[in-house]
């Protein structure tokens, strides 16, 4: 599977920084996936669980209160007042 170069950041540091095969989060219009090739476009996030999957097959989840999400031909870049991530 092709896969995109994704950062999660917060003030606190990055919480995630690595490749991943999709990301799925709550957008400004509703919920969406990102995907490697995706068109670039930058929106609001809104309060929700989101979902990183990785290309060994294994998901990480995690929680933001909002944020702003940018997608651009080199990387995908969410970030967040506060990023939680799952255990």
């Amino acid at each position: 599977m092709s896969t995109f170069k994704l950062v999660i950041s917060s003030p606190d540091g990055d919480v995630f920084k690595g490749e991943a095969v999709m990301l799925t989060l709550r957008g400004s219009e509703g919920d969406l996936a990102i995907l490697a090739g995706h068109i670039p476009f930058i929106t609001a996030v809104q309060p929700c669980d989101c979902k990183i999957l990785l290309d060994d097959g294994s998901e990480m989840k995690g929680h933001t209160e909002s944020g702003l999400l940018t997608v651009d031909q080199d990387q995908t870049t969410l970030l967040s007042g506060t990023f939680t991530m799952n255990e």
